[in-house]
């Protein structure tokens, strides 16, 4: 991508090519945890931080993303990423984000940290959005920080650092096992329901342990 953002990187082994309801169910209370499971009941479902059927209030973004409200509230004023969840319309809602869009958040932090311009991260981001979740995992984002690439295989990244393009890599498969790590300790909702499911975290659940046995 070029300084303008609006083409595609010059120099372009890997260069990234960018172009540019939830259902309410009123009979179901929301909860604030899982009810005990009785004897004879099958054990609840706990759904993967990944579930669409899971979304993430603004807060809760913010934490795992490592940014400021201030930050999430500008990015999805202008566009730069918006919740693919739930947007603040009507205005009585709060934003809802999905795992994927977290894990754009967590990239753009990086790229922003790197010295890569926002015009430049909006078509970095309009392209990841159009990728297969399958896809995501296989990438590493390289970037001189100027221009960003997408590498798709260990011997594009070798052939840009080679070349001077990269001075810096994301690898987006690591990104997403950390998140997914950290998300799977904090509060979420269901898209479904709407009830709030109560994160796991294995630390406190050891300490609560501890507190009993003393």
């Amino acid at each position: 991508m070029t300084g303008t953002g609006d083409e595609a990187a010059v120099g372009g082994l890997c260069t990234v090519h960018m172009p540019r309801a939830a259902r309410s169910v009123a009979e179901l209370p929301r909860m604030g945890r899982f009810p005990a499971v009785q004897p004879g009941q099958p054990a609840i479902e706990r759904l993967a931080p990944t579930s669409e059927l899971i979304g993430y209030r603004g807060p809760t973004a913010c934490a795992a993303a490592g940014i400021t409200y201030r930050q999430l509230d500008y990015w999805a004023r202008t566009g730069l990423l918006e919740p693919s969840v739930r947007s603040v319309y009507p205005a009585s809602s709060q934003r809802l984000y999905s795992f994927r869009d977290i894990l754009l958040l967590k990239i753009v932090k990086r790229l922003l940290d790197a010295g890569v311009s926002l015009q430049n991260i909006r078509v970095a981001v309009a392209h990841l959005q159009s990728v297969e979740n399958g896809d995501l995992n296989g990438l590493t984002l390289m970037s001189d920080g100027a221009t960003v690439y997408e590498c798709t295989t260990p011997q594009q990244v070798v052939d840009l650092l080679k070349g001077g393009q990269g001075v810096f890599g994301i690898a987006v498969g690591a990104v997403w096992r950390e998140l997914e790590s950290a998300l799977g300790r904090l509060h979420a909702e269901r898209t479904d329901t709407g009830e709030t499911v109560i994160g796991h975290d294995p630390g406190d659940e050891l300490a609560q342990r501890r507190n009993r046995a003393v």
